[in-house]
């Protein structure tokens, strides 16, 4: 008897062990894959909060510098629930070729092992997650072109809109498998989704807002630079989460990623500072941390693509032309970016869309490449160049548009701008009813 219930119970201990193998084998997760994105998308929130919320909030005047830091932080909450009810459905359920399915509208089917075809080693409550945060630092990236005048209930109805109708589509059609992915777009981690995209909306944004009262008259000094230092950072450690992450495993790709990553950031760092220094006749603290920015920003879309060499070439590059963007084109069209969300987000991105094209080597599988996997042997050629222009030409003028309408709409029924006494006394008192003292 007793020998028959042992080999009963070894009998069911097998079938068990069998079932696990067989579902281990069927979802191919991967603990170490998973441990490092959990980590990467802890990463990429720090980005937000606290990151661009100290970086935006650090170079405002201080009665403005709470109502900077709650946008980030409001718009981290909201996002987040929108991306929950539809925003990663229609991002990144296959469907048709301009937006997304609704299978997981209200995170529907989502399993304890499931997996998505882009991130097939770890489980797509992970993945979704991880695609979450970069949704929620492109919005609050536009904050930064509004800064001073901007109403609180505008710009949460204005994130709301836009995410799902800028946001999610262009992430689509990049990284879900849209147009332009078919088309052979690269973009590694979000160098067009995020930062054409964002910078584009900031610039859209301000022209349609208006300038800051007493912009060109009045010096609009950073209030505490202390505070975007640890913001930028903040910015500069986690975009490893961001680049490297979305190699979306632990492997050699992330490895490579993280460098070129760390090269960008520190060349953009120098030529930023270098090139003031030559016109200005001292490098700044705002420059510097500003220049790391825009190299990050350059870099993000050829992070799993290139060679320490071509990253410093990015770097030095991306440098060079963000000081520029922020400085003489914002002076020569004289529009009012307050943060540079433009100048160094949307120059930047559009920059490494481009460089990524003529320094991209090598052979990558659909799941290496990106996010969204874009596909096929990748080497630097003018071919490539093309389609990447094109690409960021095509996210530039939607973006553009569907913004524009956006915003009139919303300026139509409630009123974009703040009151002149609300923007002369500051907007903490009187959005908030707080004050920094």
């Amino acid at each position: 008897m007793m020998r028959t219930l042992s080999r009963a119970a070894l009998g069911g201990l097998l079938a068990v062990v069998t079932a696990g193998v067989a579902q281990a084998a069927e979802t191919k997760i991967d603990t170490g894959d998973t441990a490092w994105m959990i980590t990467a998308t802890a990463l990429v929130l720090m980005m937000t909060i606290p990151g661009v919320a100290l970086f935006y909030g650090g170079m405002v005047r201080k009665m403005n510098v709470l109502a900077t830091i709650m946008q980030s932080f409001a718009i981290c909450a909201l996002v987040t629930v929108l991306w929950m009810l539809i925003g990663y459905s229609i991002a990144f359920v296959k469907a048709g070729t301009f937006i997304g399915g609704l299978d997981r509208v209200l995170m529907m089917g989502m399993t304890l092992e499931g997996t998505h075809d882009l991130a097939a080693t770890v489980p797509e409550t992970v993945f979704s997650t991880f695609q979450l945060t970069f949704a929620i630092i492109t919005c609050a990236l536009i904050t930064g072109a509004v800064a001073d005048r901007m109403k609180f209930s505008a710009l949460m109805v204005f994130t709301a809109a836009w995410m799902i109708l800028v946001y999610c589509p262009v992430a689509y059609w990049v990284w879900g498998g849209g147009f332009l992915y078919d088309w052979g777009v690269l973009d590694f981690a979000g160098g067009t989704v995020v930062h054409i995209n964002a910078g584009v909306a900031g610039l859209v944004a301000c022209l349609v807002i208006g300038k800051r009262k007493g912009y060109g008259k009045e010096i609009f000094a950073p209030h505490n630079l202390v505070l975007s230092v640890i913001g930028a950072s903040l910015l500069w450690v986690g975009w490893f989460g961001f680049n490297a992450g979305s190699a979306v495993a632990a492997g050699g790709r992330a490895g490579m990623a993280m460098l070129v990553t760390q090269v960008a950031a520190a060349a953009a760092a120098l030529a930023w500072m270098i090139a003031e220094w030559m016109v200005k006749g001292k490098p700044s603290v705002l420059g510097i941390i500003s220049g790391a920015v825009g190299g990050l920003v350059a870099i993000t879309p050829a992070a799993g693509f290139v060679t320490p060499g071509s990253a410093l070439l990015i770097g030095i590059i991306s440098g060079f032309i963000c000081y520029w963007g922020a400085t003489s084109l914002k002076n020569m069209l004289g529009y009012d970016d307050s943060l540079d969300a433009f100048g160094v987000h949307g120059v930047g991105g559009f920059v490494g869309a481009i460089l990524t094209g003529v320094f991209a080597v090598g052979a990558f599988s659909a799941t290496e490449a990106s996010p969204g996997g874009s596909p096929g042997l990748i080497e630097g050629n003018p071919g490539q160049v093309v389609t990447q222009f094109l690409g960021a030409i095509v996210v530039v003028a939607y973006t553009a548009v569907v913004t524009f309408i956006v915003l009139k709409v919303i300026d139509m029924l409630m009123g974009l701008r703040v009151d002149p006494e609300t923007e002369r006394e500051g907007l903490d008192l009187r959005l908030h009813g707080e004050s920094v003292h």
